[in-house]
C-alpha cells in the first residue's frame, strides 16, 4: 500500500544521526554497558546538578497536572541571571526547537539561509524542511569565513546561522568578526547566534548587551541547558532576542512544550554555582589533556573552545567502529564532510585517558 503524497521536500530531507547510545553499542558488541564510556555527544561528564536532581524529584508527585505553559518562574529566574526581561526569552524543547521556530517564522521556498561549511547539521535540515535554499559558505580552515558569509547575503536571504563556538569543529570567531558581522547584516536578515557552548569561554563576545540595548531586533541568541548544566536528557534550550521577535516566535510555539520536570530542574541548576565551576574546571583540564595527547601522537587536531576536540585519524568511520569494540563511543564526522576526523567529547580524567589509550591501540593496527 502507498502512503498519501508527501510534501516534496520530505523525500530529500536528510536525517540527523545522533551519537550512539551506550545500551545500543553494548547489545551490538556483547559488552557490559557499565564498562562503556560515551564521548560522542558533548555531554557533561559530571552529570546533572545535584540541586537539579533534588528539585526534579519534588515535581514527580504532581505529574498529573499540566506544566505552566508560559514557564513563568523559569523565565523570571533566567531573565534575572541574564539581566534581560522575561519578554526577551523563548523556551524550546532543546535548541533544536528554537531553530524550528525560526523556520516557521522566516523560511519558505522563496528564501535563502546562509551557514558556514561544517555548521551544525540541524541548520540545514530545518532549512530543507521548510523548502528554503541553503547557502553554504566554504570554511576558512575549519572555522567560519565571516566576510564570505556577509558576501553570500542576497535579497532573498532571511536567516544567517552562526555557532560560536562552532559544533563540530570547536572553532571560535573573534569579537571583531562578530562585530563586523552584526554591523554588516541588513535588518531584514535574522542573525541566529548559536551560543550552546558559550559558558565554557573565558572571554565571550557580549552579544547579550545588544539584546539589552534593543538595537538589533534581527539578532537571536540561542543557549541550552544540555551542555554545561548537564541536563541534556531534559531537552531544554532558550532563545534571547528583541521582544517583538520573541512575540513572533511565540506564535509558532506549541503549548506546554517545556515539561514540569525540566522547568524545576533548570531553575535549580541556575543556582548551582559549584556544579558549574567544577564542570568548567573539568573541561579545561580535559581539553589540555586531549590537546597534549593528540600532539604527542602526531595527530592533527583543532584547538577547541568548547567541550570536545576534533582530531584527524585517517579513516574516521573505521576508527569509530573499532573504538566501539573497546567500549569507547566517539563521533565520526563523515556526515559533515570530514571523513578523516573524529569528534571526541571531554570526559572525566579517567575517561579521557581511556579514550586516548584506546585510540593509540586502534591507530597502531589500522
Amino acid at each position: 500500500m502507498k502512503l498519501p503524497p508527501l510534501n516534496p521536500q520530505i523525500s530529500q530531507l536528510p536525517v540527523y544521526v545522533p551519537g550512539r547510545p551506550i545500551e545500543e553499542v553494548a547489545r551490538e558488541h556483547g559488552l557490559d554497558p557499565h564498562g562503556i564510556i560515551k564521548l560522542a555527544s558533548n555531554e557533561n561528564p559530571l552529570g546533572p546538578s545535584p540541586r537539579a536532581l533534588e528539585a526534579m524529584e519534588q515535581v514527580l508527585r504532581h505529574l498529573h497536572l499540566y506544566p505552566d505553559g508560559s514557564a513563568f518562574q523559569l523565565k523570571r529566574r533566567l531573565a534575572e541571571k541574564l539581566y534581560v526581561e522575561p519578554g526577551n526569552l523563548i523556551l524550546g524543547n532543546g535548541s533544536n526547537e528554537i531553530i524550528e521556530f525560526v523556520g516557521h517564522a522566516f523560511m519558505n521556498p522563496e528564501t535563502e539561509v546562509v551557514v558556514s561549511e561544517y555548521a551544525f547539521a540541524i541548520y540545514g535540515i530545518v532549512t530543507a524542511l521548510f523548502g528554503a535554499r541553503l547557502v553554504k559558505v566554504p570554511a576558512r580552515g575549519l572555522g567560519a569565513d565571516i566576510p564570505g558569509m556577509i558576501q553570500a547575503i542576497t535579497p532573498r536571504t532571511r536567516v544567517l546561522f552562526l555557532a560560536n563556538p562552532n559544533n563540530p569543529t570547536g572553532t571560535l570567531s573573534s569579537h571583531a568578526e562578530i562585530s563586523e558581522l552584526l554591523a554588516a547584516v541588513p535588518p531584514e536578515v535574522l542573525v541566529v547566534m548559536d551560543e550552546a557552548y558559550v559558558e565554557f569561554l573565558e572571554d565571550p563576545a557580549d552579544c547579550l548587551a545588544l539584546v539589552r540595548e534593543g538595537t538589533h531586533p534581527n539578532l537571536l541568541l540561542m543557549r541550552t541547558f544540555s551542555k554545561i548544566f548537564g541536563l541534556a536528557g531534559l531537552r531544554l534550550g532558550y532563545g534571547i532576542g528583541h521582544p517583538d521577535l520573541i512575540a513572533a516566535l511565540e506564535k509558532v510555539r506549541q503549548p506546554f512544550n517545556i515539561n514540569s520536570i525540566a522547568q524545576a530542574g533548570a531553575i535549580a541548576a541556575l543556582e548551582d554555582a559549584d556544579h558549574l565551576a567544577r564542570t568548567r574546571a573539568t573541561n579545561r583540564q580535559g581539553l589540555e589533556y586531549l590537546h597534549a595527547a593528540f600532539l604527542q601522537m602526531g595527530l592533527e587536531f583543532q584547538h577547541s573552545h568548547a567541550n570536545f576536540v576534533l582530531v584527524k585519524v585517517g579513516d574516521g568511520a573505521k576508527c569509530f567502529s573499532e573504538l566501539q569494540r573497546l567500549g569507547v563511543i566517539t563521533r565520526p564526522m563523515g556526515g559533515y564532510g570530514l571523513p578523516a576526523w573524529l569528534r571526541v567529547s571531554v570526559g572525566t580524567p579517567a575517561e579521557n585517558h581511556r579514550a586516548v589509550t584506546a585510540l593509540k591501540q586502534i591507530l597502531g593496527r589500522i
